[in-house]
């Protein structure tokens, strides 16, 4: 633990040496850093989805940098720092977990929980206990769509709205599928967006179903296309030929041969 916070002082103190002595340091305000923080915070998904460790922990690092950056900036007007950041989420974690810590409301009393569930659904409840008037507050507006949308049906299933099964589910899918095609038979643009962004919608509540994160599976989809057609584009160009001068068909005999390197 010594250690730990041995590394953690020094991060800080750098920190302070940084914002004092580097003139691109002291310039740095929360909004000038706000979308440095988001590019970080993508590398890290990026070495995450690959699984590399040595990433990892490199992406890491370069997130808490930016975390005590915050802070630092906080603590120069005097609207909080460091340990006022840390308290807080220390706080605000002992009083989610009554589970483990005790519910100060009922002396202190250790609240029986039965699974993962029931963890999520507490956690939903004490938010609204502490002043929030909706559990979608806690979903941040610039998400991108499909993460905001995982997120929406997260929260509404913590607080019990939610389909009782699968094939549920999957009947709303078929349904919002019908609904499309009869927008797309009258061509009303506005409402086939709309359907279609429904039928997203339903597809993503599906893949919860069936225990599949939707951002991950797509993600999965993308590198697989990319590698298919990077393929495509080398074995093509190696026998000479040019993708905008062949038809679809020619393509498709190099887009098969992929597959077999690529599944």
């Amino acid at each position: 633990m010594q250690e730990k916070l041995k590394a953690f002082e020094r991060l800080l103190t750098i920190m302070d040496e940084l914002r004092a002595k580097c003139p691109w340091d002291k310039k740095q305000t929360m909004q000038s850093l706000r979308h440095l923080t988001i590019e970080e915070t993508y590398e890290l998904t990026d070495a995450i989805f690959d699984n590399d460790m040595e990433e990892i922990k490199k992406e890491l690092g370069d997130l808490m940098l930016h975390l005590v950056f915050y802070a630092k900036i906080g603590s120069e007007t005097n609207a909080f720092d460091m340990a006022d950041v840390l308290n807080g989420v220390c706080e605000k974690l002992i009083h989610r977990h009554p589970h483990i810590y005790g519910d100060p409301e009922n002396s202190g009393q250790i609240v029986t929980v039965k699974d993962e569930e029931e963890v999520k659904s507490n956690w939903e409840k004490l938010k609204l206990k502490e002043g929030k008037t909706s559990v979608l507050e806690g979903v941040p507006k610039s998400l991108p769509a499909l993460i905001k949308c995982i997120r929406i049906q997260d929260k509404a299933r913590g607080v019990g709205f939610d389909w009782d099964n699968k094939e549920q589910v999957w009947e709303k899918v078929k349904e919002e599928m019908g609904e499309l095609q009869e927008e797309i038979a009258v061509q009303n643009q506005e409402r086939i967006e709309a359907e279609y962004g429904d039928l997203l919608f339903a597809v993503v509540n599906y893949g919860r179903f069936l225990n599949i994160n939707p951002e991950d599976a797509l993600e999965k989809t993308n590198k697989k296309f990319i590698n298919r057609f990077q393929y495509l584009e080398k074995e093509t160009k190696k026998d000479g030929k040019t993708l905008s001068d062949m038809t679809l068909e020619e393509m498709d005999v190099y887009w098969n041969a992929s597959k077999k390197f690529y599944e």
